[in-house]
């Protein structure tokens, strides 16, 4: 982990690019110190917890997640039905943190990967069993910026699908065609790509990270109030960070500012977390 010493800093942006995600107003706050782990949670540090705890996780327990349809065989792939929400995502039965792309595929050769298929439910747990707790969108924001205020976690340059590949997100035309120019087509190592200047890891692109904070919009205008009020039914927590999915003609969300909102029981192919400490840990 890196210990930050928190003081002024701030969350959000004066420049949003998805407004009805609530990226924006940037506003002021004050942190207390806080320690941050340089990398998400891999699957072989939530192997362990499994191990000693007996976890089941929520993925496990309702029988399926959503995989990226471009990872399944074609046969499998044009036999399950797509979301209605997004229609490169596939619910396949069986698929979990230790079965990522559903039966038959495994953990083995990714133990450094970071771990997905994993709800809000599930990393609560693992963190309260690690004596660590979520990050706070302020804190990862902070944390992500590494010193700096660019929109990115190295600074200002954008990505691009052929020279400037400082992060694990999809290069090509999406959902189509991922070149893997970054080298990855799917997860990466947790401690892959340069580190901001904190020391942290992938805090663009790769997988979402959860955060503690219930999702919500400041904003007053109606379309921001009735999607607060759904995210608070079905209580949705923070997503920070963007994936291995994301590209700039779609979702630019690689962005430190940027944001999105899931319930607490959603897991899919590229969603995990990272821990956030207290000075004195439980």
């Amino acid at each position: 982990m890196v210990w930050l010493a928190g003081g002024a800093s701030h969350v959000g942006t004066d420049r949003p690019l998805f407004g009805a995600d609530g990226e924006g107003p940037r506003r002021t706050v004050r942190l207390a110190p806080f320690g941050i782990d340089r990398g998400a949670v891999t699957n072989a540090r939530f192997a362990a917890f499994v191990a000693a705890t007996g976890h089941v996780t929520e993925a496990e327990r309702i029988g399926w997640s959503f995989v990226f349809r471009g990872f399944l065989p074609a046969a499998e792939a044009a036999r399950l039905p797509p979301s209605v929400v997004a229609p490169w995502w596939a619910g396949v039965p069986g698929a979990a943190w230790h079965a990522p792309e559903g039966p038959g595929s495994s953990i083995l050769g990714r133990e450094a990967h970071p771990v997905v298929h994993v709800s809000w439910n599930d990393a609560t747990a693992f963190a309260a069993w690690a004596g660590a707790r979520l990050p706070v969108e302020a804190e990862w924001e902070h944390a992500a910026r590494g010193g700096g205020d660019g929109p990115y976690p190295w600074g200002g340059q954008p990505p691009d699908d052929t020279g400037f590949l400082p992060c694990n997100i999809w290069q090509g035309r999406f959902p189509d065609h991922d070149t893997g120019a970054d080298g990855w087509r799917g997860t990466a190592p947790a401690l892959s790509f340069a580190p901001n200047g904190y020391g942290l890891h992938n805090m663009a692109g790769n997988v979402w990270e959860w955060c503690a904070d219930p999702f919500r919009i400041r904003s007053l205008a109606r379309p921001a109030q009735a999607r607060n009020a759904a995210a608070r039914a079905e209580g949705q927590r923070v997503m920070k960070g963007g994936s291995y999915l994301c590209h700039a003609s779609y979702c630019h969300r690689y962005r430190v500012a940027a944001r999105l909102g899931l319930p607490p029981d959603s897991a899919t192919g590229h969603l995990g977390f990272r821990l956030a400490w207290d000075p004195h840990p439980r």
